[in-house]
């Protein structure tokens, strides 16, 4: 007999720690060649990782530095390397801090000299400096907004490069003519690279019209001075950058797959391109899982159905919680008195939504348990709060900050 929470959280820790973004770092360094002075910019919530592999690889030939993570994503010092941590989801004053530092560092650079720059998800609010008549307030408040209104990473991203500085290519620009080497950890869906962080070195191929229509279906009610900065349009092409991607989310897909064959399941990756509202992915979830239950397909038991991407949800609560626990949530109603089945969630950087949690993990007796704890699970949906309905039951996947982050990993265990 199986033991499904013992191998869910095999694959779950095995599928991040191939994604770890360490030793691609080092063998793209190897790859590379640096001549002049190197300088070192690393943002995101992988950040420090990154830089500590950078560094180790390339010692002294780096002349200088900065790192920017998220709050507790630091594991200390890297000598020659000065980090900095700021704030994510929203950006923070520390974000507007560093990211100046950072422009003072490379902006009279020249022809000779060489940008590593290695960029991880949550750049696009670690890396930020509002252009001018902007306030950080107002950054915030767009930022809190759209991720409120249940945007998608693109969206969000489209209307962050045109009120930065160095979002949208704008970067690369701003340190012309120096060279960007870009090393990219992707946590965007389809790995667009003028999306992952908001694109600051790398051509932005979303237009004024994009601007215009996402303010639409969002109905964002905006200033007349931050229409006329969202009017100004972004780099179309650069010619001092060269990009590489290290990591997605398909090389977690598919690790999870490989541990699961391992594990004796048979295996499905069904998408990596999961993107919708995330209590709509939980059902669709349950269905799978019932469907494997009750006709053996489309797998045959014991099996594993993965699924890679981000979904979203529309804030309407007052609780807390993350897109992954309010997944797992929703799958659980669907699975209700069925055994052998688990649903597992996780954000691959180890934070789901403003919380310290990764994720969550349900089964069938997940609502009977929060019943029994005079918890109503439509309550706790609509309130936003799968974090505390989580808590209460020992649901949380908590991994701490993991020090990658390619989207987010789903998958359903029936045996």
């Amino acid at each position: 007999m199986k033991n499904l929470g013992e191998d869910a959280i095999r694959i779950i820790n095995n599928s991040i720690e191939s994604v770890l973004p360490d030793k691609a770092v080092r063998e793209e360094i190897e790859k590379l060649n640096f001549n002049g002075n190197v300088y070192l910019v690393a943002i995101g919530k992988a950040a420090w990782r990154m830089a500590k592999a950078a560094k180790d690889s390339l010692g002294d030939k780096i002349k200088d530095g900065i790192v920017i993570t998220k709050y507790g994503h630091s594991k200390g010092k890297i000598e020659g390397l000065k980090i900095y941590e700021a704030g994510h989801p929203i950006p923070d004053e520390n974000t507007i801090n560093s990211t100046k530092k950072v422009v003072e560092l490379v902006m009279n650079l020249g022809q000779e000299d060489t940008i590593l720059f290695l960029v991880s998800g949550g750049g696009s609010a670690l890396f930020e400096l509002p252009v001018e008549g902007i306030s950080l307030e107002e950054l915030k408040k767009m930022t809190d907004l759209l991720l409120k209104s249940g945007a998608n990473i693109v969206e969000i991203n489209t209307i962050r490069k045109r009120l930065s500085q160095v979002k949208g290519g704008k970067f690369a620009k701003l340190v012309e003519p120096a060279k960007i080497y870009s090393l990219v950890l992707s946590d965007v869906l389809g790995d667009r690279l003028d999306s992952i962080a908001s694109g600051p070195a790398y051509p932005d191929s979303t237009t004024v019209k994009d601007v215009e229509e996402i303010i639409d279906k969002y109905k964002l009610n905006l200033s007349e001075h931050v229409i006329n900065a969202l009017k100004k349009e972004t780099p179309k092409e650069l010619n001092n950058v060269e990009t590489r991607i290290i990591g997605s989310v398909s090389k977690v897909c598919e690790s999870a797959e490989k541990i699961a064959k391992s594990l004796g399941y048979n295996t499905l990756i069904l998408t990596t391109t999961l993107d919708c509202e995330a209590k709509e992915a939980g059902s669709f979830l349950a269905s799978i899982a019932r469907e494997v239950k009750e006709k053996n397909r489309p797998l045959k038991k014991p099996c594993a159905v993965i699924l890679g991407g981000e979904t979203v949800v529309h804030v309407k609560g007052k609780g807390v919680g993350g897109r992954n626990q309010e997944l797992v949530l929703s799958a659980a109603k669907g699975i209700v008195n069925y055994e052998d089945i688990i649903i597992v969630s996780v954000g691959t950087d180890g934070t789901d939504g403003p919380t310290d949690a990764a994720g969550g993990i349900v089964d069938g007796m997940t609502v009977k348990r929060l019943i029994e704890k005079n918890i109503d699970i439509e309550e706790v949906l609509n309130n936003n709060d799968s974090y505390h309905a989580l808590q209460s039951i020992d649901g949380l996947v908590i991994t701490g900050p993991t020090g990658t982050n390619v989207n987010d990993l789903t998958f359903i265990l029936c045996s």
